[in-house]
Order: C-alpha cells, then structure tokens, then sequence
C-alpha cells in the first residue's frame, strides 16, 4: 500500500522502515513532518493508508478530506484514538486501527524516574554542582519505603508501574471502574477514588482519557488529597486540570509534580522550540516552580517500545492490505 506518514521523526523512519523491510518489503512509505490537520491533510493525495501520531488532528475535516482522496484505513502508532472522531470514521467507513500496547515497561519506568527525581531533587542537584554548588540545603527527600501510592487505572502500564513500587518496599493502592485479577493478585488493595486520594502520598495516572475521566484531577480532587503529595501524569493531558494544579501548587496542596503529558502539547511536545518564546502562558507559569519535572511525552520514548509501535502499525497496514480488517481495529460498532 502506498501509506504517507505524518509527524514523522528521524526515529519514526528508522523504525518504520526496519518493520516494514523485515522479510521483504510490503509498503511504500513517503514521510512527512507535517502534523496532520484539515490544512494538511491534502498531503495524503494519492496514497491508500496514513499513519498518524498522538496529537495529530484526525476531526471529521480531516476524514472527510480522507474519504474524498480514497483513504482506506488510518493507523495511529499509538496506543491512545480520544483524538479521532471515530463517528465519523464510521459513516466514512475508513479503519481506525492503533497500538494497543507496546512496552508498557518504558512508562512505568519513566514514570518512577519521575517520582525520584522529584523526590530526591536530582534535577536541582544536578545544575547546582555544574554551578559549583555542593550545598544541600533544599535537597531534602523521604525514603520511597513505606509510603503509600495511589495509582488510579491499573491497565498495563498501572500494574508495571505497581509491581515497582511493591519492590521499593511501598503500600500501593488502586483505583479503576474494572479491578484488575493481576492488580488483586499482587495485593493492591483497591479503593474509591476520593479514599486513594486521601490516603496517598504519591498518586500517579494511568487512565485513558475518556468523557468521564477528563479534568479528573480538578480543584475538588486536589483539596481531597493528602496535603503536600506528589502529583504524577503520564497518561493522558487533559486528565489533569493544568489550571487546578497551579493553584495547588502555589497553595502547597501539591507537593510535587511530575508531568510527561499536558493538556495544550499539541502546539509544543515534539518540536524544538529553543530559539522562540513560549506563547503559552499556562505552560510558562509551571516552568517557574521549583517542585515540578516536565519531560515532553517522553515515557514511550525506548528502543523496545519504538520497536513494537512500529511493528504492530505495519503489521495493522499489512492484514488490511492483505484481508481488509487491521488486526487492532478501534471499533466502533457502538456508534451512529
């Protein structure tokens, strides 16, 4: 098939162009470092398949476009579609199909090196001593043994993140609509939301971002956490109310933060942007506390997940090609 990639890295070709070369080559594939958008989606003139990225627009503007040029199936080399319009996909008829798991290794344990870097102030320590700096006054952390971790879904990447913790030696709770048999196995002790929160030291996300999961973390669900906790995001942006936690912080209702994820990265994450001014004033205010880490969607970001992405996007192309159904289609039977 002839597939145009969009938002497309160094890295994206070097990993696309190993899976789809693995025992002969299947697909020509045509890279793009556009983002996709209705502006762009023209782009994709003349090819059968687009493979998109995580913040990538794929509105019904950009399908409709799709259907127009005769685009077949849309495989995102994510695990994460709250980006697509799946309705429209449907009356369309073009395949969504994405990655339903990869490494779900690499965000938990970038997860946890948030957590200690945080923690331990390693990113303070480390330009205090390049500035001569060997003082230790403001570096203070706690032992990770003993504390309490609420983790709220426990899917893949929640139970990597919880068998972690259980190794540090930490009490870790659970929340999710469906208890996982892994999770109750393992000894999480699962509790409505507003009890984890309550009872957590360090409370980290792992949901989807979904209707009902969007501004989880808002004022309410700030002022119900243990005062002074350690706030972690490396799901999905929108989870967190950007907004709500800025006021946290700067009440000390939230000790720390540790971001892989925000809500407006569309128009910053992936891009390097040094030489400009940040026009996003929201973002700007959370780069002036001394208690946050933000890393930019960085946690999928390993040899092994990069591998399988791209493995299982060329494979979804292939059983199209080959059948006319993705091997991980999203469905969307349930829509009208």
């Amino acid at each position: 098939m002839q597939v145009v990639v969009f938002s497309a890295k160094p890295y994206d070709r070097q990993f696309l162009d190993a899976a789809n070369t693995a025992g002969g080559a299947k697909h020509q594939l045509t890279y793009l470092e556009a983002r996709l958008s209705p502006e762009t989606a023209t782009l994709a003139q003349g090819a059968d398949a687009v493979c998109a990225f995580v913040n990538d627009v794929c509105d019904a503007a950009t399908l409709e476009t799709f259907a127009e040029l005769g685009i077949q199936i849309l495989a995102l080399r994510s695990a994460g579609f709250n980006h697509v319009d799946l309705v429209a996909a449907r009356r369309l008829r073009i395949t969504v199909a994405r990655v339903p798991s990869y490494s779900p290794e690499s965000v938990a344990e970038h997860t946890v090196a948030l957590m200690l870097a945080l923690n331990r102030r390693i990113y303070r320590a480390y330009n205090r001593v390049r500035e001569g700096n060997f003082a230790l006054d403001g570096l203070l952390g706690f032992d990770m043994r003993g504390r309490s971790v609420g983790i709220i879904g426990t899917g893949r990447i929640g139970l990597a993140v919880a068998r972690i913790m259980l190794g540090f030696g930490c009490t870790v709770l659970a929340h999710d609509p469906f208890p996982a048999k892994d999770g109750m196995a393992m000894g999480l002790e699962y509790l409505g939301i507003d009890e984890l929160l309550a009872r957590s030291d360090i409370v980290t996300l792992h949901c989807p971002l979904t209707p009902g999961t969007r501004h989880l973390i808002d004022d309410a669900a700030i002022a119900r956490m243990r005062r002074g906790a350690m706030l972690i995001n490396t799901s999905r942006g929108a989870i967190v109310d950007t907004r709500a936690a800025i006021a946290g912080l700067k009440s000390g209702a939230i000790g720390l933060l540790g971001l892989d994820v925000y809500e407006e990265e569309a128009d910053l994450f992936f891009e390097d942007l040094s030489g400009q001014v940040l026009q996003d004033d929201v973002f700007a205010r959370l780069l002036t506390f001394p208690n946050v880490l933000i890393t930019a969607h960085q946690a999928f970001f390993t040899t092994e997940a990069l591998t399988a992405i791209a493995e299982t996007t060329i494979g979804n192309i292939t059983a199209f090609a080959e059948g006319g159904r993705a091997v991980h289609e999203v469905s969307t039977e349930k829509l009208a």
